[in-house]
């Protein structure tokens, strides 16, 4: 994304939830050309007319409104409130359906999902919101293929996310695929902010199994993360987490969504993304660093969670390419 700065475009419509409005606005409207350079340039634009104010009562003035909604490259319909979730405005609708049309990127955060689904974006694809409107969804657009159990899912033209933190993890999963996770990291890490949360919204709707605290699965995965360039077993994992193998992989089903095979995968991909966006490590050296051996071994399993190699991922994040480079939700629980 060099040479001009990468228009996001936030649809905002009256009662709009602060927090879910102030997300895109810290992670898109926040310069931080001190990282990359042209970085994002955010513009916030009413969905309707009149005032509009926050579920806060803060009152947004802004000289953007729906035409320059459809000019954008990303187009962000932030969460509403219940009365445009079930009667969503028709010049928003049509709005994001001219910028679809267009090949924007289109990017629903929490119960904005309506909107696209209004839209008839969402038909017959996978996505996913909040989980308390989960049913409530599926009832007034059974054509949609709701997933609760992801914090966020898309498919490079079309994103949704699940309820308010969910918000900033789709976010940050943009940034990582327009400049690579170095970048998304850098980020999250001024913001505070996991730079990756594993797992999905499942976990926070139904009550979690307490784990002893000196075998809580947090102390485990910082093990293993140190670890990941030694051969690491569900037996080496069971035993560091003082617990056997069926409780373990109980554990990380229950609070991960995934097995601690899929886990331990899911790890050293992304440290695998990370060298080879910020380093000229050949791909013998990082198979090595990974934990996966050999090259061969390496570009099968990077190949098969990506859908696309080493050697493309590097030229992408390292060149500023604005090519395309699969991207989507995190790899399927297994």
């Amino acid at each position: 994304m060099r040479g001009r700065r990468h228009v996001v475009a936030v649809a905002v419509t009256d009662g709009a939830p602060t927090f879910e409005l102030a997300v895109p606005c810290e992670v898109f409207g926040t310069d931080r050309s001190d990282i990359v350079a042209p970085w994002y340039e955010l513009r916030l634009c009413a969905a309707e007319p009149g005032p509009i104010r926050t579920s806060a009562g803060l009152r947004l003035d802004t000289c953007y409104g729906l035409d320059d909604l459809v000019d954008a490259d990303t187009v962000v319909v932030a969460a509403s409130s219940r009365r445009v979730q079930t009667t969503p405005p028709q010049p928003l609708v049509d709005a994001v359906r001219t910028a679809h049309e267009r090949g924007r990127r289109i990017v629903a955060l929490c119960n904005g999902i309506y909107v696209l689904a209004a839209a008839g974006l969402l038909d017959g694809r996978r996505a996913t919101t909040h989980w308390m409107n989960g049913l409530d969804l599926a009832d007034r657009y059974p054509s949609i293929g709701y997933d609760p159990a992801v914090l966020y899912v898309g498919d490079d033209t079309v994103f949704t996310s699940a309820g308010t933190g969910a918000s900033i993890d789709l976010c940050l999963h943009l940034v990582r695929h327009d400049h690579g996770s170095a970048v998304a990291n850098e980020v999250a890490r001024r913001m505070v902010v996991p730079p990756h949360r594993e797992g999905g919204q499942a976990q926070h709707s139904r009550p979690l199994t307490p784990l002893p605290e000196d075998s809580g699965l947090g102390t485990v995965l910082d093990w293993a993360r140190e670890r990941l360039h030694e051969p690491l077993t569900v037996a080496l994992l069971a035993r560091e987490a003082h617990v056997s193998e069926r409780t373990l992989a109980r554990r990380f089903r229950e609070t991960l969504g995934v097995t601690p095979l899929r886990w331990i995968l899911q790890e050293r991909i992304r440290l695998a993304q990370e060298l080879l966006e910020t380093t000229d490590e050949p791909v013998e050296s990082i198979a090595r660093r990974t934990g996966f051996g050999t090259p061969a071994n390496f570009r099968h399993h990077f190949g098969r969670l990506t859908s696309t190699s080493p050697r493309a991922y590097r030229n992408h994040f390292r060149s500023g390419s604005p090519g395309h480079v699969p991207c989507g939700s995190a790899p399927e629980p297994g």
